[in-house]
């Protein structure tokens, strides 16, 4: 089983249509609702590759209940922890040309609503083969809440897989995460280099056993202990690129969990990113781009002396 965390949970609202333009009335062509997180995007994923998964976080009000249901409806098991708080929503406005996000910050949590979601942490910990943190930090949490999931996460044997941004990201480093995923932007802003290689051995150096960097269009860059790779996609895909991170974290989880060397789990993660865009909602992929994409995905070794066959945590 992989357990998913979403301390932010969301309930997602996609808004479509030809052209959204600033300053004026716009006519939406359709609407959808489903819940959305970090977290509960990966779970998706995984559940419709055929893993086991549990989503793990914190819900509250009409909204949290909203995400309840749909997770429900969607057959993934949940675990989340009922708060006083209203659930925040996401708005993505999808045209022709681009999405646009709009991001509440989310419902303030009491130390006893954090309190009792560590004490189910811990439980569902027991059997998990690896955990992925991922998202934005609600307020009213502790600044070091991704560092503590993370040490008690390692205590229990437990790899985790942390994506977050800023102080959240950099916070939780000592705790040596097994993998750490930023985004291009969010490597440059935590690292201070727009060199993502460098960038990403910065991340090692202060914890993070392990950096795998999206780079949006130009793929995945792997630095590990074991070696550095660069995975691409054959081309640029038009689409909606939301959650496309969130189905490359699901692809690493899995190789995580799984023990697969690292060329394997970025050939899965970029195709699934990939898949990912050309699908209409996030937590989704078009399984056939999915499968089609695996072998077209370009691996290049940046250290050629390193042996690609071995697994790593």
């Amino acid at each position: 089983m992989i357990l998913t965390v979403t301390l932010n949970t969301a309930l997602d609202v996609t808004y479509r249509l030809p052209e959204a333009r600033l300053h004026a009335s716009n006519r939406v062509r359709a609407v959808t609702r489903q819940a959305g997180g970090k977290g509960v995007n990966v779970a998706r994923v995984l559940a419709a590759l055929g893993h086991e998964v549990v989503v793990a976080g914190l819900a509250g009000g009409p909204a949290g209940r909203a995400v309840r249901a749909d997770l429900a409806d969607c057959g993934l098991r949940d675990e989340l922890v009922e708060v006083a708080g209203e659930t925040r929503r996401t708005v993505a406005v999808v045209d022709d040309l681009d999405t646009t996000m709009l991001l509440e910050p989310g419902p303030q949590i009491e130390p006893a609503e954090w309190q009792h979601f560590l004490t189910r942490y811990e439980r569902l910990l027991h059997g998990a083969s690896a955990v992925v943190l991922s998202g934005s930090v609600p307020p009213g949490l502790p600044a070091g809440a991704y560092r503590e999931l993370v040490e008690r996460a390692g205590a229990r044997g437990v790899p985790a897989v942390l994506d977050a941004d800023g102080p959240a990201l950099l916070d939780a480093l000592p705790a040596r995460p097994a993998v750490v995923k930023p985004n291009a932007h969010e490597l440059a802003g935590a690292a201070g280099t727009e060199d993502p290689v460098a960038g990403a051995e910065l991340l090692r150096s202060a914890g993070a056993r392990a950096v795998a960097a999206s780079l949006g269009p130009d793929g995945l860059l792997a630095v590990t202990d074991r070696g550095r790779w660069r995975a691409r996609p054959p081309g640029v895909l038009a689409g909606n690129p939301t959650g496309a991170g969130d189905s490359a974290v699901a692809a690493l989880a899995l190789g995580l969990a799984g023990g697969e060397a690292w060329p394997d789990r970025l050939r899965r993660a970029v195709a699934l990113s990939a898949a990912t865009v050309l699908a209409p909602q996030a937590g989704r992929f078009d399984s056939d781009a999915y499968h089609r994409l695996l072998d077209l995905v370009r691996i290049e070794d940046l250290d050629p002396a390193h042996p690609q066959g071995e697994s790593c945590p």
